[in-house]
């Protein structure tokens, strides 16, 4: 089951417009058809697509003899004046004719047909009900888990739960404690390595009734695992069943994850294009369902230790996990960087959703953030480039929160200054180069006793204070430095100059 809006939204970066529409964009559609008499009966479903139609008033009257909503048509010749009028209530999309029929079908089926959304997120499939069914077949309550025991789906019966399986599902993971009671079992060892069914006995201190596990696996990955509540080992056509049902949920996570795929890909090409301002901001934005308020730009790295491919794949994956719109953001993988479009002008909001990121990810996965401004569709280049800079900000553990350019702004400007200063390009003679050489020299304090007077702005006093000297030590070493150098504290240009030299060569 998908909306309209999202057939719509999804549809338009394949070359897919909606040209008339006379339903909600809400409308729910649930089945997909081809032109096709089967006998005397012709075969009905929401969304027809009108291959082989020579005409718009022909599709039309296949799309109403299949009691269609929704028809795709090819016609290069059509304008605004061939849907004028139009009183079928039938919404029409035409096709580009660079698209062909072939990969146009596979994504309306996909997206029509295995539209149903999880727990788990994105799906093709509904695990809850399959999950129902295990149950029936097993005799005890199911959970299907994947490989860090988040709860994937859940069975509605409730034969032999427990106090353990209901932490499990209230928390939508196995707690630590559990996870450590199976680890120190072998159990995951045992899933890790064996399609065979493990029992765990029941444990009252860990208010576990007894468990059967067996893992889900494609190939050779292990893609997650089924566990049902059990005193004692399944036998026979139970222990079956349990085996059977593990490989339907292989194949109900493949093609979950081949449909998940298929929308990042659409949502990170789109995102990609707005931050590079390749694309119709308006037009983007409506399709990748955001608003065209302001939104900022976080802009993500993660690793595990010297190992950033696994842990930002993993990011990107947390990141993008949610049924069609359902999530607040839209996020796209760059190189090595993670971009996220969030809606929402307050930078708390941002760090709210990077921690729920790094909350997501395994204990040991390093994340750095930064985060741009507020900024409307149109700006979304230039945040890019502040989140990138704020990022950089993070990296360098200046702050133990991911930096917001409204409120870093100055340590960017300082960082960009020191920047340049590590690569040559300031003054090595002038009065700030020479006080430097005389401190490294003479082992004096000159260079900071300016920056502190500067800051001070003039105050002897307040700049003792910030040096933890008395005024007059500041008075004479004012002197000192005049008689080493030509010092222009008298003029405010020169003063400026010399506080942006201190700033961006001062490791601080």
């Amino acid at each position: 089951m998908v909306t309209l809006d999202r057939l719509v939204n999804v549809l338009g970066s394949y070359g897919v417009r909606l040209r008339f529409c006379p339903i909600p964009r809400s409308k729910e559609l649930g089945s997909v058809v081809m032109h096709e008499v089967s006998g005397t009966r012709t075969v009905t479903g929401d969304v027809l697509m009108a291959i082989g139609a020579r005409s718009v008033a022909e599709a039309l009257q296949w799309a109403v003899a299949a009691r269609a909503v929704v028809v795709l048509l090819r016609d290069e010749g059509a304008t605004e004046s061939t849907f004028a009028g139009m009183g079928e209530g039938v919404a029409v999309m035409v096709v580009d004719p660079s698209v062909s029929w072939s990969e146009l079908a596979a994504v309306v089926y996909g997206l029509v047909l295995e539209g149903r959304e999880t727990e788990s997120g994105r799906g093709p499939t509904d695990l809850f009900a399959l999950a129902d069914s295990l149950a029936e077949m097993t005799g005890g309550a199911v959970t299907i888990e994947d490989p860090l025991s988040r709860v994937l789906a859940y069975s509605s019966m409730q034969e032999n739960a427990d106090a353990a399986r209901v932490a499990t599902i209230m928390d939508r993971q196995a707690p630590e404690e559990l996870r450590e009671f199976f680890r120190q079992r072998g159990v995951f060892e045992h899933l890790a390595d064996s399609d065979e069914p493990v029992f765990v006995a029941p444990d009252e201190e860990h208010g576990l009734s007894g468990r059967m596990a067996v893992a889900v696996r494609s190939g050779r990955e292990l893609m997650g695992s089924v566990w049902v509540s059990c005193p004692k080992p399944l036998r026979g056509t139970e222990l079956a069943s349990l085996a059977d049902g593990a490989r339907t949920v292989a194949l109900h996570l493949l093609r979950s994850r081949a449909s998940a795929d298929l929308e990042r890909q659409v949502e990170s090409d789109m995102v990609l294009r707005l931050l590079d301002g390749r694309a119709d901001a308006a037009a983007a934005a409506s399709r990748l369902g955001l608003p065209l308020a302001p939104m900022r730009v976080i802009a993500v790295q993660a690793s595990l230790g010297h190992d950033r491919d696994a842990a930002l794949l993993l990011a990107f994956e947390r990141a993008t996990t949610g049924f069609g719109w359902s999530r607040p953001g839209r996020s796209a993988l760059a190189g090595a960087t993670i971009y996220t479009l969030l809606p929402g002008e307050q930078a708390a909001v941002a760090r709210k959703w990077v921690a729920g990121l790094r909350a997501a990810l395994p204990d040991r996965v390093t994340v750095l953030a930064g985060i741009s401004k507020p900024a409307v569709v149109t700006d979304l280049p230039a945040a890019r480039q502040e989140a990138d800079e704020c990022l950089a900000l993070h990296e360098l553990g200046s702050s133990t929160v991911p930096p917001a350019y409204d409120e870093s702004w100055d340590e960017i400007l300082l960082q960009r200054l020191r920047t340049a200063a590590q690569s040559g390009r300031t003054p090595d003679r002038g009065p700030v180069a020479e006080l430097r050489r005389h401190d490294r020299e003479h082992d004096t304090e000159y260079a900071a006793t300016l920056r502190a007077w500067l800051e001070a702005l003039g105050d002897p006093t307040q700049a003792g204070h910030r040096l933890g000297v008395h005024e007059n030590t500041v008075r004479y070493r004012l002197r000192k430095m005049a008689e080493l150098t030509d010092l222009p504290l008298d003029d405010a240009r020169k003063r400026l100059a010399m506080m942006i030299e201190l700033a961006a060569t001062d490791p601080d």
